[in-house]
């Protein structure tokens, strides 16, 4: 996306206002004389689909759109804020956890997006598509291109949408009143669906040097094998992995720790960023280590049980009882399997040229009990940091925005979503073959798995949650398998509280209340203004 970024950084402001114009504002005005001048030249035209191009970032772990900022791993046992003060990345993240009737159609949920720019998103897709019906005298190729483009995020932010709730409203064009009611979920998928196939009808494969970073036909074909994984469309999902794979343009990077860098040939979909120019984001100084030269990271922290779903190098598993208490043996960190060192700092790595500590008064990475200081000043509180999606080249954390790329969806995630998908049509061979295929990769060499059934699917739960760790799946994974309200219900996450002078390592809750998930979190609520603005709008029936 670097030969767009110019464009993006422009008019990149937020997730519910892709434009600094006014033209993009009021859905009733399509007349106006700056309406028409856009469409006048096609490089008018494509700064203006460049801008929905920043939906990838508002809704990716370095924006705001899917949680508010804070990544929703938190809401799983695989990632904790440390603060107890109440705020973004602090302990709003942990009231909603421990407090979920909080969530209600009254007060809203932190993590909802129906009322914080997803139908704004939306009005603004559909009106780019009514403004080139308008205006537009290009050839029919090219409104086809633009159209392909404007219709797979359309299909992205009704994706973020659906996964909330069950069924929701539906517009293909501007709406005229703002009065009506919502659809079945098998209508929202099927709309999803119908948007995904246009954009792969359409658009190419690879685009020329001038255009590369846009939407591919192999963005689109990949989305909807998501996609159709929640809509439970188990066929739908294996042809568009399937007609990914056909593709034959992408593959495994050899090294897992590239792999979600982006720019290599795993890379499907991704963001770029600028730090000089913008746009750039600052998630490392959210989550860096105090030794990184940024007092306030570490905000949150992977857990004990995040460790714990690492196989040893050798495919073995790991027995951590000894660990569940204290013992001065130290754990078998330098045992565990490639994808581990490259998504957690733990202590005796090294990160930055430092080699960790992550210990009561430890100078490079700081271990602080939960609850003991109202925010984490750079310090864990489950003796752990993260390292995936980091900038480990970034040496100025304070003074400096980050540009980690953002890849919002990797072929190993295709291989993934396909492996599912054969599992549930009764193709057990393919789905095992799938997934070992993922464990084979060369810096990861795991051998493979055997198991069938549902002995195949809880190994596949746990490949899918090491492979796509802190990529933003597993709370939404968890809420489509219908496992939260079992899994993640009345649970506390732990760490490793480790005394670096002694040696002893101490196995510690990092919660001071169980967390909570009801089932009828599954479905989010219609909010109260839309209730009060939308007369033919139904509330989900779990929510009267």
């Amino acid at each position: 996306m670097k030969h767009i970024l110019r464009t993006i950084s422009i008019l990149f402001c937020t997730a519910s206002a892709v434009s600094c114009n006014g033209w993009l504002d009021d859905v009733r005005q399509t007349s106006k004389v700056d309406d028409r001048v856009v469409w006048e030249q096609e490089s008018s035209v494509d700064s203006y689909v460049n801008t929905f191009y920043s939906y990838l970032h508002a809704y990716s772990p370095f924006g705001t759109a899917q949680y508010q900022g804070n990544l929703t791993e938190c809401l799983t046992d695989v990632f904790n804020y440390g603060s107890t003060n109440l705020g973004t990345r602090m302990g709003h993240a942990y009231y909603l956890l421990t407090t979920p009737n909080s969530i209600s159609a009254d007060g809203g949920c932190m993590y909802s997006i129906w009322e914080r720019g997803a139908y704004t998103q939306i009005r603004q897709l559909n009106q780019f598509l009514e403004l080139q019906k308008q205006y537009s005298r290009f050839s029919d190729e090219q409104n086809a291109l633009w159209a392909a483009q404007i219709r797979f995020f359309r299909a992205f932010v009704y994706f973020q949408l659906a996964k909330r709730h069950d069924g929701v409203i539906l517009y293909d064009s501007l709406p005229t009143d703002g009065q009506k009611n919502r659809s079945t979920a098998a209508e929202t998928w099927q709309f999803i669906a119908d948007d995904l196939d246009f954009a792969a009808s359409v658009l190419p494969v690879q685009w020329g040097a001038k255009d590369k970073g846009r939407v591919t036909k192999g963005a689109a074909l990949a989305m909807k094998s998501r996609a159709m994984l929640y809509a439970e469309r188990w066929q739908d999902a294996y042809d568009a992995a399937l007609a990914v794979e056909k593709l034959n343009i992408y593959d495994l990077v050899p090294d897992y720790a590239q792999a979600w860098k982006g720019g290599n040939v795993e890379s499907i979909l991704e963001f770029n960023y600028d730090a000089q120019n913008g746009p750039s984001h600052s998630f490392d100084k959210y989550y860096c280590p105090a030794c990184d030269g940024y007092d306030y990271g570490a905000l949150g922290t992977p857990t004990q049980e995040m460790v714990e779903c690492y196989e040893k190098a050798d495919g073995t598993a790991v027995d951590w009882t000894p660990w569940h208490g204290t013992t001065n043996v130290t754990p078998p960190y330098a045992e565990l399997e490639p994808r581990f060192h490259a998504t957690i700092i733990y202590r005796g790595c090294t990160w930055k040229g430092k080699v960790m500590d992550c210990c009561l008064s430890g100078a490079n990475g700081e271990y602080v009990p939960y609850g003991k200081l109202p925010t984490t000043y750079g310090k864990t509180t489950t003796g752990y940091f993260l390292r995936k999606l980091m900038d480990e080249t970034l040496t100025d954390v304070e003074n400096v925005d980050c540009s980690q790329t953002w890849v919002e969806i990797r072929f190993a995630e295709v291989l993934l979503n396909k492996a599912e998908a054969a599992w549930h049509l009764n193709k057990n061979d393919e789905a095992l073959s799938l997934m070992n295929r993922v464990r084979a990769r060369s810096s990861v060499n795991l051998p493979p798995k055997s198991s069938t059934g549902e002995e195949w699917f809880k190994d596949y739960r746990n490949e899918r949650k090491v492979e796509l760790a802190y990529e933003g799946h597993l709370f939404w994974d968890m809420r489509r398998w219908k496992l939260a309200h079992t899994e993640y219900n009345h649970y506390r996450t732990h760490g490793m509280a480790i005394n670096g002078v002694s040696n002893t390592y101490e196995y510690v809750t990092c919660d001071d209340k169980d967390r909570l998930f009801d089932q009828k979190y599954y479905c989010l609520p219609v909010p109260v203004d839309e209730r009060k603005n939308n007369l033919l709008v139904k509330q989900y029936p779990q929510w009267l």
